[in-house]
């Protein structure tokens, strides 16, 4: 299997099927489906698993997880953090994840549970798995089977946020010789746009429909998602998809796709009104913008100016080619 997210034909074949075929009444495990629904219980929980080399993965893997919560409107309450290291990893290193766990679960306002740590020859490097575990009377988002044709697409920020900050961080030394360090060290601090509970409490509150938290594989990705997801179509126009210059600017550097980039910050929210979810998130002071519409049929087209193609299904995320 290829290197990245698990392709859609394989995560509907070998994970999704099993599971609906042993528990048809309990989850809601779905492509496009941030986290885990019960209908009888009111505890929520996410798993997410993070193994990219860099220094602030600690944090990453937390806000992450917890997003899949936030993101659905239900309440974080702790996370469990299990640690994977192969022999060769120091045990400072080890320190400065739980450190940035820690800081991670300060900003989310979590607590952290406790979890496992481990050596092992199964893995290279690091591994981090967080779960969230949250609570709510009821699901707001997640569940939500009123998805059609001819309803808004909005994203709130800007796509490509997160994989912008974690290669400018790793790249910094080689990024300096082409961009002041300013800019540079500005596409670092995209690290604190990762948290989502801010808009996706709008969203929700304002009445979207469906809300997905982007993150690996990309808007791209999401988009593909979303569509399985409400079994439509979709129109998105290229050129208003938000994306910073810094995300542009470091992407052509590395040769990279900010589409195809991991976009952890941003959400892709559903929503019957386009133009007033904008204005509520403004309002709130979160940029968003409407970027297309769920369409009839199965096509999904990304128009570019003149010019309209197709989109494709999921790839690997871009991070990989410029973060090992």
């Amino acid at each position: 299997m290829k290197i990245g997210k698990l392709s859609e034909n394989a995560l509907k074949r070998s994970v999704l099927k099993p599971i609906k075929t042993e528990f048809k009444e309990r989850v809601s495990a779905a492509v496009g489906t941030d986290c885990a629904f019960s209908d009888s219980e009111k505890v929520f929980s996410v798993t997410h698993p993070f193994a990219l080399n860099v220094e602030d993965a600690g944090y990453y893997a937390v806000v992450k997880a917890v997003n899949g919560l936030t993101s659905q409107g239900i309440a974080p309450d702790h996370v469990v953090v299990s640690i994977l290291l192969d022999e060769t990893v120091e045990e400072q290193r080890l320190k400065q994840i739980i450190r940035d766990c820690i800081e991670a679960c300060d900003t989310c306002g979590v607590v952290y549970a406790g979890g496992h740590t481990e050596i092992t020859t199964a893995v290279k490097g690091v591994v981090i798995t967080v779960t969230a575990v949250g609570t709510a009377d009821k699901h707001i988002a997640g569940k939500n089977k009123n998805l059609k044709a001819g309803q808004a697409l909005v994203i709130s920020k800007w796509v490509g946020l997160e994989g912008t900050a974690i290669i400018a961080k790793k790249g910094k030394a080689e990024l300096v010789s082409k961009y002041p360090a300013t800019f540079i060290d500005d596409a670092i601090d995209f690290k604190d746009y990762v948290n989502i509970a801010k808009e996706a409490a709008v969203a929700i509150k304002s009445g979207a429909i469906a809300v997905h938290d982007l993150s690996s594989g990309g808007v791209f990705a999401g988009l593909w998602e979303m569509a399985e997801r409400a079994g439509t179509g979709l129109k998105v126009d290229l050129k208003s998809i938000p994306v910073r210059q810094e995300t542009i600017e470091i992407c052509e550097f590395y040769e990279l796709n900010p589409y195809c980039l991991l976009s952890g910050g941003a959400l892709l929210i559903v929503t019957q009104d386009g133009e007033g979810m904008v204005n509520a998130l403004n309002e709130a002071g979160c940029a968003a913008t409407v970027i297309g519409t769920l369409e009839n049929g199965n096509d999904r087209i990304i128009v570019n100016a003149d010019e309209s193609r197709f989109l494709e299904r999921p790839q690997p995320d871009e991070i990989h080619k410029a973060v090992g």
